[in-house]
């Protein structure tokens, strides 16, 4: 997985990082809809709030903008970053965190950061097998 191309462009960065922030703005949204929060926007933002810090943070941490398509180590560190620091600002913030909670979070946050990545990857995986055919 990290044998992916270095596409640290500009394009590439803004939209790795758009796809962090969304997959989060849509952890955070069916958890709301699920426990029937409702979806009004600022209330998602809020609740996605914590894990939307914990993921930048990540990027920070990471460099992610030198390798934003990176299953290993962006985006792990950023799925790291947003689930143990999300849920440290949630908690500090007075929201729950119920251990079922904290399971469902990371294990989502793994599909939503991470799965987006792989898909990636297999695409350009398949785009560079075709160009050498």
């Amino acid at each position: 997985m990290n044998r992916l191309p270095a596409s640290s462009s500009t394009s590439s960065i803004v939209l790795a990082l758009a796809a962090d922030a969304a997959a989060v703005v849509l952890f955070a949204a069916i958890g709301r809809d699920t426990h029937e929060h409702g979806l009004d926007p600022a209330g998602v933002l809020l609740t996605a709030a914590p894990f939307l810090v914990g993921a930048l943070i990540g990027w920070a941490l990471s460099r992610a903008w030198l390798r934003p398509l990176a299953v290993w180590p962006a985006g792990v560190a950023i799925w790291l970053c947003a689930v143990v620091l999300g849920l440290a600002l949630r908690g500090l913030t007075g929201g729950g965190l119920a251990v079922a909670f904290q399971i469902v979070t990371a294990v989502t946050l793994a599909v939503f950061l991470l799965g987006w990545r792989l898909v990636a990857a297999a695409v350009i995986r398949i785009r560079n097998r075709r160009a050498v055919a």
